[in-house]
């Protein structure tokens, strides 16, 4: 299955927190907290202005964003949890 988001929403996969810190313990399964942040998968045409025209979306697929913590639909693709999320629920790309 295969998920193309519509409007201006946006497919994320998140990415698991480190399980070892850089001191090298090993973190329990209950300390971990959700992801907040993920690789985008996909991404939807844009906002349909009222004009007729789309809305230019300002991330595209492979860009690593940060979203808040219960943001967003769950869903699952190809038996990995991804998340749908608005453009506008993303706070910011990670850069470097």
């Amino acid at each position: 299955m295969a998920v193309k988001p519509l409007e201006d929403r946006v497919l994320v996969k998140p990415v698991e927190p480190e399980t070892v810190t850089a001191s090298g313990l090993y973190l329990p399964e209950s300390s971990k907290e959700k992801p907040i942040h993920g690789v985008v998968v996909a991404v939807g045409p844009g906002k349909r202005l009222d004009n007729g025209t789309r809305a230019e979306m300002s991330v595209s697929k492979g860009d690593t964003v940060v979203y808040s913590t219960y943001g967003g639909t769950e869903v699952e693709v190809k038996g990995v949890e991804h998340l749908i999320l608005r453009e506008s629920e993303l706070l910011g790309i990670v850069q470097g």
